[in-house]
């Protein structure tokens, strides 16, 4: 059974997602931690579905970006196996760089957006190879090694249900599908590279962390192809016109804003497409991508 648990993240709903999944011998498996911040809220969810947050033994990451794992150390310190990309071992191992980098961007407000972030043991980071199977019971889980997002992205498999992480976008309610493309490891081609791995899976439902449940597989890879395509040459035009990412920033902001309530969505809908996927981060990335592309 795939429970999906809202992390109300800054107090929203329906932002960032974990999901808990129970074997019939009702051992718990989580995946996606969220971020820190987010921790108090997480155990309390966990406890209205009966499961004490530290008998949690196996957390299951689609990456190591604060949202999707900034908690993970806390569920390794009650002796939780930490399943990672083999890139994001050093990080979660040594999250120094990681929480500096952050900090840089984020300044005074790190803490109350994301919390801490300390060093898991080596060996608790079960370093996952592309397409390894992991059973937990009767429970199968196959990894899917799926950059474009971020170089240590997986998306994990359970029968015909795809843990998606941030390779399959964002969508929240009925609004569009877009694509969260923040420094440093955007790849365009990879991407898409990606995508056809998903298409290929012949998934029934996509678990998505920004957030829930889609079952329209095609349409939704197809919008995300497209917002990719829209998103990263409107940046391309905007920066060959010599504009600096501090110039571009505003304006992305307001195109991505109108971009979205051209869907009709509401003002809430609206604040969780910036908490889950805040426009003015994709600038960086796509910056650098092109930089690196027509170098």
């Amino acid at each position: 059974m795939i429970t999906t648990i809202d992390l109300n993240f800054l107090g929203e709903t329906k932002s960032i997602a974990s999901f808990l999944i129970k074997t019939k011998n009702n051992t718990p498996i989580l995946i996606e931690t969220g971020p820190h911040s987010s921790l108090k809220n997480l155990q309390n969810e966990l406890a209205k579905q009966n499961v004490d947050w530290k008998e949690i033994k196996h957390v299951f990451l689609t990456h190591i970006h604060l949202d999707h794992a900034g908690a993970a150390w806390a569920f390794a310190e009650n002796g939780a196996n930490i399943y990672v990309h083999p890139a994001g071992v050093h990080h979660l191992a040594h999250p120094e760089k990681l929480m500096e980098s952050a900090k840089r961007i984020y300044q005074d407000k790190m803490d109350f957006l994301w919390g801490q972030m300390h060093p898991i043991p080596e060996n608790q980071l079960i370093s996952v190879e592309n397409e390894q199977v992991f059973e937990i019971d009767e429970i199968k889980l196959k990894a899917w090694h799926t950059p474009g997002h971020a170089i240590h992205h997986i998306a994990w498999q359970l029968d015909k249900n795809v843990f998606t992480g941030d390779v399959a976008g964002v969508k929240i309610g009925n609004g569009p599908t877009v694509a969260p493309m923040p420094p440093p490891d955007i790849d365009i081609e990879a991407w898409l590279n990606s995508i056809e791995i998903l298409r290929n899976l012949k998934a029934e439902k996509f678990y998505l962390t920004h957030f829930g449940i889609n079952d329209d597989i095609e349409k939704h890879l197809d919008d995300l192809q497209q917002n990719m395509k829209n998103l990263s040459e409107w940046i391309l035009v905007e920066w060959q016109k010599g504009k600096s990412i501090e110039e571009i920033t505003p304006i992305f902001n307001d195109y991505c804003q109108q971009e979205l309530l051209k869907q009709n969505i509401d003002k809430k809908t609206l604040l969780r497409y910036q908490y889950a996927n805040p426009a003015w981060m994709s600038v960086a990335g796509l910056v650098r991508y092109w930089k690196k592309k027509l170098a």
